[in-house]
C-alpha cells in the first residue's frame, strides 16, 4: 500500500509551483480541491485523511466526490469540472512516480467532464458603473481608496486576485499612467489607464502613506487588501449607488461583473475581439468570444449587411369549395 500524504504534499509544494510554474492562485485552488476531496474520502473510507492510501483512490470514490460537491454543496458543473481537472493533474503526476498505479490512473482519466449550458454573462451598463464609482465619499481617506480601487478594477478589467495583489511598484506614472498586471499562467500585461482612472489612482497614492506591505491597496489597518475585503467594499457601494440608479436595487454585483462590463464596453468601442482578448489577458481569443454572443449590436450589423431573400407573395386558396365558404362566413362575423 502506498501512503498518499507524501505524494500529495510534494505535488502541491514542489511539483505545481516549481516544476510546472503554476501561479499561487492555482496552487491554492488545487489545495482547496484536495482538502475537500480528502475530507470526503476519510468519511467514505472511515479512516483519517493522513492514513489514506493511493490504492483507495479509485474511480467510484472520485465520481462519488464529484456528485457530492454538486448535490451536497450546490456547486455548478463548471466547478465540478475544475475539481476533476485538479484530480486528473495529480494522477498525471502519479503516473510517472508509481508505475504500479497505471491502470488506476487510466480509469480516473477516463472520467468525462460534465457538459452544461453556457449562459450569457452578466454585466453592468455604463450608467450603473457610473453610479457605483460615484458612491464613495471622497472627503474621507477610505472613500478615496474605494473610488480608486473600484475604478482600477473596472478600467483594467482586473480579476480580484490581480487587483488585491497589484504591487505599488507596478504602477508607472510616466510617460502615461499604466499598471503591470501578473495574470493567470504568470502572464504579465501592461495596461494604460484612462485619465479619469489615473486621477483617482494618483489621489489614493498621495494619501496612501508608508505601509509594511507592497500592495497598492491596503485595508484601514494598513494590511494588504483581501478578496473578501474588496467584495465587502463593492457590496457597500452598490447599496449606496442603488439610491441613484434603481436598476441596482437588490442586485448581487460580483467583482467579476466589473471585468465583464469593461470587456463589453471595450468590444462595443473597438469592434475588435482580439484587442479585448489582449486587454483581458486571455491566452486564447476563443475565450473572449463569449462577449460576442451577448452583444446584440454585432448581430444587428450582420442583419443590416445581408440582403433578405426576395420571397414571392401569394394568397392562400382553400383546397375545397365548402372550406372556402366557411372561411368567408368566418371573416364576415363581427
Amino acid at each position: 500500500m502506498t501512503p498518499i500524504a507524501p505524494l500529495i504534499t510534494h505535488f502541491l509544494r514542489e511539483h505545481l509551483a516549481n516544476e510546472k510554474g503554476a501561479s499561487a492562485n492555482t496552487c491554492d485552488a488545487y489545495a482547496y480541491t484536495f482538502r475537500l476531496f480528502f475530507e470526503f474520502a476519510s468519511k467514505r473510507i472511515a479512516t483519517r485523511p493522513s492514513q489514506i492510501h493511493l490504492e483507495q483512490i479509485d474511480t467510484r470514490l472520485v465520481v462519488a466526490f464529484l456528485d457530492h460537491i454538486q448535490a451536497g454543496r450546490g456547486n455548478s458543473a463548471a466547478t465540478r469540472n475544475a475539481r476533476l481537472a485538479a484530480i486528473k493533474s495529480f494522477m498525471r503526476y502519479i503516473e510517472y512516480r508509481v508505475p504500479s498505479a497505471l491502470a488506476q490512473v487510466r480509469q480516473i482519466h477516463a472520467i468525462p467532464s460534465k457538459r452544461y449550458e453556457t449562459r450569457l454573462i452578466k454585466h453592468l451598463h455604463m450608467d450603473e458603473i457610473q453610479a457605483i464609482l460615484d458612491a464613495p465619499d471622497l472627503s474621507s481617506r477610505l472613500g478615496v481608496r474605494d473610488r480608486a480601487m473600484l475604478h482600477v478594477c473596472f478600467a483594467g478589467a482586473l480579476r480580484v486576485s490581480e487587483l488585491v495583489g497589484l504591487p505599488l511598484a507596478n504602477v508607472a506614472l510616466q510617460p502615461v499612467v499604466s499598471i503591470s498586471v501578473l495574470g493567470k499562467g504568470r502572464k504579465e500585461r501592461c495596461l494604460p489607464l484612462w485619465k479619469e482612472t489615473a486621477r483617482d489612482l494618483r489621489a489614493w497614492m498621495a494619501i496612501r502613506g508608508r505601509t509594511a506591505v507592497p500592495e497598492l491597496f491596503v485595508s484601514a489597518t494598513g494590511r494588504a487588501m483581501t478578496r473578501a475585503g474588496f467584495e465587502y467594499v463593492l457590496d457597500k457601494h452598490v447599496v449606496i449607488a442603488a439610491t441613484a440608479c434603481p436598476t441596482l436595487k437588490d442586485r448581487n454585483v460580483s467583482p467579476h461583473q466589473l471585468r465583464h462590463s469593461c470587456a463589453v464596453h471595450l468590444l462595443q468601442a473597438t469592434r475588435d475581439v482580439r484587442k479585448v482578448s489582449l486587454w483581458l489577458g486571455h491566452a486564447d481569443v476563443r475565450t473572449t468570444e463569449v462577449y460576442l454572443r451577448m452583444d446584440p449590436s454585432e448581430k444587428l450589423e450582420a442583419i443590416e449587411a445581408a440582403l433578405p431573400p426576395a420571397l414571392r407573395r401569394g394568397r392562400f386558396r382553400a383546397p375545397d369549395a365548402f372550406i372556402a365558404s366557411l372561411m368567408e362566413s368566418h371573416a364576415s362575423i363581427p
